[in-house]
């Protein structure tokens, strides 16, 4: 099993459309006891709030987001927890509107401590 993502920030590796996460969103996860959470914000998105389990290397979770154009979103996604060669971590997801249309994979990676050296980062994020 992949180690624990209790603390790591993840950003998504490509663009999705309009509207949805993109590279400039950041996650912060939290993990405990198999419950998974997270709060996320940035691009198209104002605040995203993420709650699931893990089990082993799989994530289950359940996702809402408010857009910067003031509608709300939500969804389900499963996802897959890879440890990189270099030790950090890539979350593969499928994921699938429940408010809305569309479904979709996107793949999402523990950002390099030289960018979270930062401290504004980890403050637009927790809203701070």
């Amino acid at each position: 099993m992949a180690r624990s993502l209790d603390g790591l920030v993840l950003s998504p590796v490509v663009d999705q459309a309009p509207g949805q996460v993109g590279t400039a969103t950041r996650f912060t996860y939290h993990e405990d006891d198999g419950c998974v959470w997270a709060e996320y914000a940035g691009g198209d998105v104002v605040r995203g709030h993420l709650v699931g389990t893990r089990e082993g290397d799989r994530l289950d979770f359940r996702y809402v987001q408010l857009k910067r154009d003031g509608r709300t979103a939500s969804g389900h996604c499963v996802s897959t927890v890879v440890e990189l060669d270099d030790g950090r971590v890539r979350l593969e997801e499928s994921w699938e509107w429940e408010s809305q249309e569309g479904s979709g994979t996107s793949v999402v990676e523990e950002l390099p401590s030289s960018v979270l050296s930062s401290r504004s980062l980890l403050d637009d994020v927790s809203g701070a």
